[in-house]
């Protein structure tokens, strides 16, 4: 029996970025579009645009990549090595970790609200667990709240997306064991191409859906199409035939990154709009992937803030919702007096620094956690778990990343 080993993958810098402009534009759409700073603020925040406010849809950009990098790390360049248990091992500890720390946050800060609602310091209805419940808790744990056990989003809300993500992995685990067993590529892509399409078309004419924002209803199938179309860009950027010269390349790029943006920006008046998403953004990973030496894109990609945002992209989304609802009790603590006030001096003006705080507590935030939950808390799981530490030494082409 051939030995599973997995090779160290590089980084490519560009799609780090890219991954970290999401998170922080998903930050950024949060903080335009929550219900108590709409009511709290006379006017909106000078960034209020279409792009952002439609920024969920770069949920599905993380899936395609998710996708590609999958590929890149555990088909492309180790087919017929694969191990189930330690791609879901690794897998786990990549996302977990974090995950039940912000599970843990979520559930103290709901204990001290209660507390301090039966105490009389804070005025609140109801007082008790609403939707954060002991079930809704149990499931979290489990990876499982958004698998159809219940139709809302609970505790951490961005992890509905961990969960459905998690267990995309494991499917595409046993298809790449399948594939492997038939000694067949082609049959892997042939299964990957199905699930894409396959979950498409159920979502259209099955569910009868106007858009693809689902989550707790079916999310895991938006899932399966990002995913699995990421998945696929891999084998069709490795079959493209002769590299244009690097302009060509970098206006492909170009073009392709506005059609990312414009897409974006149109799904808040055309919901349709965004069944597209999915493959404008595979086409725009894609070219990334393909031409890594392009004049432009990937040039500004490789800057050292945007680098720096991509290497905390998990953490920057994953604890953005507790620094959002404190920021939520911070403005009502203001109050609208002095709101008013300060948005007579420059209309928009305290949405907007709003808006700018709290970013800027996510980036520290995340900046910690990265440090000190991430890393250390996947190699404890890893070791804990029996994960294999060896490698083999030979060196992943620089377009293989890590995720």
């Amino acid at each position: 029996m051939t030995e599973s080993v997995h090779r160290e993958k590089t980084h490519v810098l560009p799609l780090d970025s890219i991954r970290g402009i999401a998170a922080t534009s998903v930050v950024i759409h949060h903080l335009l579009l929550m219900p108590t700073f709409l009511a709290a603020f006379p006017h909106n925040a000078w960034i209020n645009c279409s792009f952002f406010r439609s920024a969920w849809l770069l949920v599905d950009l993380f899936f395609v990549l998710s996708g590609i990098v999958m590929s890149l790390s555990y088909v492309e360049s180790d087919f017929g090595r694969f191990s189930l248990r330690e791609f879901m091992v690794r897998r786990l500890a990549r996302v977990y970790p974090l995950h039940i720390v912000m599970l843990l946050a979520n559930l103290l800060f709901r204990l001290l609200r209660i507390s301090l609602v039966m105490a009389g310091v804070v005025v609140a209805a109801p007082a008790a667990f609403e939707v954060n419940n002991a079930y809704s808790f149990v499931l979290n744990v489990l990876l499982l709240h958004s698998m159809g056990f219940i139709d809302y989003l609970s505790w951490n809300a961005p992890s509905w997306s961990i969960s459905v993500e998690f267990y995309t992995y494991l499917v595409f685990g046993l298809i790449v064991l399948l594939a492997q067993r038939m000694r067949s590529l082609l049959w892997f892509y042939v299964l990957c191409g199905a699930l894409a399409v396959g979950s498409l078309v159920f979502i259209i004419f099955v569910l009868d859906k106007r858009s693809l924002g689902l989550q707790t209803d079916f999310g895991i199938l938006r899932c399966f199409v990002s995913f699995f179309l990421g998945v696929l860009t891999v084998r069709i950027v490795d079959r493209l035939p002769a590299k244009p010269g690097p302009a060509v390349q970098g206006m492909l790029q170009f073009v392709a990154m506005i059609a990312s943006i414009v897409l974006v920006s149109l799904a808040e008046t055309n919901p349709a709009a965004t069944f597209l998403a999915p493959v404008t953004f595979a086409v725009f990973l894609g070219s990334l992937l393909a031409f890594p030496d392009a004049l432009l894109v990937p040039r500004m990609l490789v800057a050292k803030p945007l680098v720096w945002l991509g290497r905390r992209s998990y953490s920057i989304y994953m604890v953005h919702a507790l620094v959002v609802l404190l920021a939520e009790y911070f403005v009502r603590a203001v109050g609208a007096g002095r709101i008013a006030a300060l948005d007579s001096v420059w209309a928009g003006l305290p949405a907007t620094l709003n808006l700018v705080v709290s970013l800027a507590a996510v980036l520290v935030v995340s900046h910690f956690t990265y440090r000190y939950v991430e890393i250390p808390g996947g190699k404890w799981m890893r070791n804990a778990l029996g994960s294999r530490t060896d490698f083999s030494a030979s060196p992943a082409p620089s377009a293989r990343p890590t995720n």
